[in-house]
Parts: structure tokens; sequence; C-alpha cells
């Protein structure tokens, strides 16, 4: 019988940042519809990790896979099936909401078809013609969080995504990510709020201390 192979795998996976290693030994594999939250102290690496399963950080041991594709070898693709939403919503002042999001889809090569939907799911349809500077921190965010329905991708990689918004806010994040899910789509998210993923697993970043990562990493 063939092993399963998971949409997104990682084994035995290592990462450093600087000269200090962050976690060693970890596993991961999703399916599709499946999501994971992250937890752990500040500093354990959950951000960290975030990033080594976008590719923006090598990782130090372990691979990543796309059903069975080492991310490496296919960075293109990679980049374009996933969203990653950092802490900050890198929002540009002089545009407005609309041209905002419009610049994001346009680099992502989508239609402009869901810029609109987008707007309008996160309260900011009447804000579209509205600068960026004038934004609310909050306001921002779901601009920012808007991104992830304009130009659709199976993977999200969400780095505490419900920073600065209100309880309405965060609801609505919540029924946005069960949509993803519902359609197939994958979350890894690392979050202090409740954004309905009750039967989710969690991976504690910090249960994967580095002791012997220093040592691996000389060669």
């Amino acid at each position: 019988m063939c092993a399963h192979t998971p949409a997104l795998g990682a084994a035995d996976l290592g990462c450093i940042r600087g000269d200090r290693p962050i976690f060693a030994g970890l596993d991961l594999a999703l399916d599709s519809g499946d999501a994971l939250v992250l937890a752990g102290p500040n500093g354990s690496g959950k951000s960290s990790l975030l990033r080594v399963l976008a590719g923006f950080l090598q990782p130090a041991a372990g691979r990543v896979h796309w059903y069975g594709t080492e991310i490496a070898r296919t960075p293109d693709a990679h980049a374009a099936r996933l969203h990653y939403l950092a802490p900050y919503n890198a929002v540009k002042p002089g545009l407005t909401v609309a041209e905002n999001l419009a610049t994001w889809v346009t680099l992502r090569g989508a239609d402009r078809s869901g810029i609109g939907p987008a707007l309008e799911t996160f309260g900011l349809g009447t804000l579209a013609d509205v600068p960026g500077r004038m934004l609310s921190t909050g306001q921002a965010r779901r601009l920012a969080l808007a991104r992830l329905i304009a130009a659709p991708a199976p993977l999200w990689l969400l780095d505490e995504p419900a920073v600065a918004l209100d309880r309405e806010g965060c609801q609505t994040l919540a029924r946005v990510i069960a949509r993803h899910r519902s359609g197939g789509g994958i979350v890894v998210v690392a979050t202090h709020q409740d954004l309905g993923l009750p039967e989710a697993p969690r991976l504690n970043v910090a249960d994967y201390p580095p002791a012997d990562l220093t040592e691996a990493l000389l060669w």
C-alpha cells in the first residue's frame, strides 16, 4: 500500500535565525480543508515556522513539501499557491483602499472581479475611495485581510491575523477561514484570538527544542 502524501508536509524540520537555533525535529502534515493553530510563547518560533513554510526562510534541517515535491524546487509555483499574512499591513498611504487592493490583485495576476466582494466582506465598501493614510489601524488590517479573498490561493499562512480587529472583525475573519477550508483550502495560523477553530490541532513550537540542531548544521 502506498503511503499517503499530504498536501503540505514537513519532516524533522529545523530552523535557525541569525546564529540562534529556534526549533528542531518538527513534523507536520496537512490535507485539503485542514487547519493548524501554532502556539507557543513569544520567541518560540511561530513566525519563523510560517516563513519556512512560505519558502521565505530556508530550513536548517528537513524539507517542506507540497504534494511530495520540495517547495525549494519550484519556488515560483509555491509563491503563487499561498498567501502569507504578516502582522504588519503594508498599506500604501497614497493609494485609495480600492487602489491598494487592485495593486495587490494585479501583482498576483488575478481577476479584478474579486475586489468589490472582498472589500464588502470586510466592511470596506464605503471606504473604497479613502486614501490608505486615512485608515484606522483596524481598517488597515481589514484591508490586508481582504487580499486573502480578492486573489484566491489554496494555502494561507497567517501570522496573528486578528491583530487590531474588533469582535466583529474577528467573527468575519473566522467565517472567511471557514469558507476557505470548506472549499478545500489549507490554513496555518499563529493567533491568540478565537477564530472558530476549536477542532483544529494545535502545534506548540516550544515542544520542539533545538538541542541537537547546532551540531547538525555543521555541514
